[in-house]
């Protein structure tokens, strides 16, 4: 029997500027899905650059190779991740003159 489990990562948190996920630990899983859901942007041309970092121990980060994603205004946006190892965050960036967002993130993962 395969194993699942959905994480919240951030919920209704208002971002600015430059920031990262909390670290999430996901050796045991194959396969991996982000999730971000824009509630809630300051302007229409605000947009959010969302970049997934892998890590051996939940400290020291890189880029995985997947591209950086991008949301702009309010709705969902999700991509898959792959061998990614041990440990997962989404490193981003809201992009806008003196832009925010209220998000929630979401990572699912399967065995």
């Amino acid at each position: 029997m395969r194993q699942s489990q959905a994480a919240v990562l951030e919920r209704y948190r208002v971002l600015e500027g430059e920031f990262a996920t909390e670290p999430y630990e996901a050796g045991w899983a194959t396969e991996a899905r982000w999730f971000v859901q824009v509630l809630r942007a300051s302007a229409p041309d605000v947009k959010v650059v969302l970049t997934t970092q892998v890590s051996p121990d939940g400290l020291h980060w890189c880029d995985a190779e997947c591209p950086p994603q991008v949301a702009e205004g309010e709705g969902m946006v999700s991509w898959p991740v792959r061998e990614f190892g041990q440990w997962l965050r989404i490193r981003g960036s809201v992009e806008g003159d003196e832009g925010s967002v209220k998000v929630q993130i979401y990572l699912t993962l399967k065995e």
